[in-house]
């Protein structure tokens, strides 16, 4: 049983009361009878709550969290009290949240019911583990209060963003993913060809209008392509140490993770076939290209608990394993991160050699803080000299992209909000081009 501010504030104000009766006496018999009344109020109180067990709270949540996203979180709770009760919920999260505000305040009428509903946005991948739901109950007179400790403790896992693919399948079934920032690519005569006539929905290139089966039908029809198929598309990524820094409390490995699968959904979509190589001081993740339905989901275990190694990445046995593992000429999207030139250049020789074998599209990352930095406002000397070592940087990151062309081999600098929506770009703009053949 726990005693409540009120029922300290009441005591106090009847002690007080007690002690002006030495001065005045009729004031010292009427604190009397009300502290009579007062305890009385606080045995009928007591009784109130504890005379059974009322409160009931379960929490609900989805078996797997999808990380860099919002989660929603449920407790439902019943009261079985046949008065209303006012109750305080606490949720005991996960510790790597650092959640010190998930306290609820909530009230049940006589038999009532109520849900309380949160989110929690995980940034790294693993297992979390929630303990117990503390729930503090008063009634109306709030004197006493009962606290219950209901719920069980479970673990969640967390996922690479499965939401985000959600979000891609529903956009894309409605002809909608210019709106998650999707260029839409001139498709080229001659690598398409015709699939089907389907009614014109908003979006749809006029050019591909048929006007004959559209004043047939007395409504617009349009032709539908299809680009050349089964092409292989390998996600390749970076785990060593240069993937540990972080944006925005995730990791450049999560941000890579997140970007792949969602590349992985929508070459399928394309009707290519998406693989997985993971490497850091060794290749250590290889999954075979496929387009069949259980792809994704294979995909998405083998990145669930993808790590990075504090060690510098072996791209030279990357290359070995790649020429004897995969013999068909394939698209090869290379996760990483290069500080500057000199990064490039211990690197360079490999990317040339897995270039001549396969396509291959490196994708790094600026520093979008760096890049805040340079445009913020100049004040002094000092000042002057710091943004011209950050534009320093800024431009060693554009001469990499510069120098990867002149070598052969695509790249993407992109910072990590925008990296899933620009690496999709081009990927579709290199397979209208005809690039990955």
């Amino acid at each position: 049983m726990f005693l409540t501010k009120r029922f300290y504030f009441i005591l106090a104000s009847l002690t007080l009361l007690a002690g002006f009766g030495y001065v005045y006496p009729q004031l010292f018999m009427g604190a009397k009878m009300l502290l009579f009344i007062f305890a009385a109020m606080v045995v009928v109180d007591a009784v109130m709550l504890y005379q059974r067990r009322g409160i009931t709270a379960k929490r609900t949540c989805s078996e797997r969290f999808s990380n860099g996203d919002k989660n929603i979180v449920k407790i439902s709770l019943e009261s079985k009290y046949s008065f209303p009760v006012w109750l305080t919920v606490i949720d005991e999260a996960p510790e790597v949240f650092q959640r010190r505000d998930i306290s609820y305040k909530s009230h049940l009428t006589a038999m009532g019911k109520n849900t309380i509903r949160y989110t929690l946005r995980p940034m790294k991948r693993g297992v979390y583990s929630f303990g117990k739901i503390r729930c503090i109950t008063r009634t109306v007179l709030g004197l006493v209060e009962r606290r219950y400790t209901l719920g069980n403790a479970e673990d969640v896992k967390v996922y690479p963003s499965y939401m985000m693919l959600n979000r891609y399948e529903l956009l894309a079934i409605s002809n909608n993913l210019t709106e998650m920032g999707i260029k839409r690519i001139r498709r080229a005569g001659n690598n398409t060809e015709f699939e089907q006539i389907k009614d014109y929905v908003k979006g749809d290139e006029y050019r591909s209008i048929n006007w004959k089966a559209s004043a047939r039908r007395n409504q617009l029809m349009v032709n539908v392509y299809r680009d050349e198929r089964s092409q292989q598309i390998f996600s390749v990524i970076d785990k060593g140490r240069v993937m540990q820094q972080s944006f925005r409390g995730m990791t450049l490995l999560d941000y890579s993770i997140n970007a792949s699968l969602v590349l992985s959904y929508v070459a399928m979509r394309r009707d290519d076939k998406a693989g997985l190589i993971t490497f850091a001081d060794k290749m250590d993740t290889f999954v075979a290209p496929s387009k069949q339905t259980g792809q994704m989901q294979l995909l998405l275990e083998s990145l669930y608990a993808q790590e990075t190694k504090f060690g510098e990445s072996d791209f030279s046995g990357l290359c070995a394993n790649v020429h004897k593992q995969v013999s068909k000429r394939s698209l090869f999207v290379i996760y990483t991160n290069f500080s500057g030139m000199t990064a490039l250049n211990r690197q360079l020789a490999y990317l040339k050699l897995l270039s001549q074998w396969h396509r291959v599209l490196v994708v790094f990352f600026e520093d979008a803080e760096m890049n805040d930095y340079i445009r913020s406002p100049k004040h002094s000397t000092e000042e002057y000299y710091q943004h011209v070592i950050a534009e320093k940087f800024a431009n060693e990151k554009r001469l990499i992209v510069s120098t990867l062309r002149q070598h052969g081999i695509y790249s993407v600098l992109t910072t990590p909000d925008k990296l899933s929506i620009d690496v999709i770009n081009k990927y579709l703009e290199m397979k209208q081009r005809q690039i990955l053949t």
